[in-house]
């Protein structure tokens, strides 16, 4: 049974950040490297396949915003800080137990959002924009009916206002704009494959040294 045949028969409507993940590594979109542990042992066994520095993060399919409860820590640098993050992230969930991701820190400045919406007339719809915590507040996003074409997915590029964004700013390359054509190609192809995907919401994106990498995600099924 795959993940999506799991979570119906679970009568689920969410997927969690690491099952989410891996349906996109399906698709060929690019995620961070990241292993699920719920024990100490199991963490410092990650953390040295992973490397340090590495972010924790509470995982569970019903919290949607982990930072507001504080089930995240970045920038862990040593095992000590990794048991002492795992620890107080279980503590928060208040479960000994509870699943926690360990992932490799994608350092980058610039964060995209992209995603799926499934609309009732239209079916899946591909959008694409500026991300991270003040995605609502800019509202500067842009949309496709899916399938979408690498032109149509250039297009979007060009079309939302910090378009600028993905120039060769500050020091930093380019955004890769092939590399992210085949991501919003591949999210439009995952909507239209999997009927049971209402949405997907995939922020940030960021890019570090020109290349895009999923660090958060999330996938809403039919309820």
């Amino acid at each position: 049974m795959n993940i999506l045949e799991k979570a119906v028969s679970e009568k689920r409507t969410t997927l969690s950040e690491y099952e989410s993940k891996q349906i996109l590594s399906d698709y060929q979109i690019p995620i961070t490297r990241e292993l699920l542990v719920h024990d100490e042992k199991n963490l410092i066994i990650a953390a040295k396949k992973i490397g340090y520095p590495l972010v924790l993060k509470g995982c569970d399919a019903r919290i949607a915003h982990k930072t507001e409860k504080n089930l995240i820590r970045t920038n862990v640098i040593n095992e000590k800080e990794a048991i002492t993050a795992f620890n107080d992230i279980q503590s928060c969930m208040n479960k000994n137990n509870a699943a926690v991701i360990v992932q490799e820190m994608i350092i980058g400045k610039r964060e995209l959002v992209a995603g799926m919406i499934r609309d009732q007339q239209f079916g899946p719809c591909v959008m694409f924009g500026i991300g991270g915590i003040f995605t609502e507040i800019f509202n500067d996003v842009t949309f496709r009916i899916a399938p979408i074409t690498k032109k149509d997915a250039l297009e979007m590029m060009d079309e939302i206002r910090g378009k600028r964004i993905l120039e060769s700013i500050r020091g930093m390359k380019a955004a890769d704009r092939e590399q992210l054509s085949d991501i919003l190609i591949s999210i439009g192809q995952i909507g239209i494959e999997n009927k049971m995907i209402c949405e997907i919401d995939i922020n940030p994106i960021i890019i570090s040294k020109g290349r895009a990498v999923a660090v958060d995600a999330m996938i809403v099924l039919k309820s």
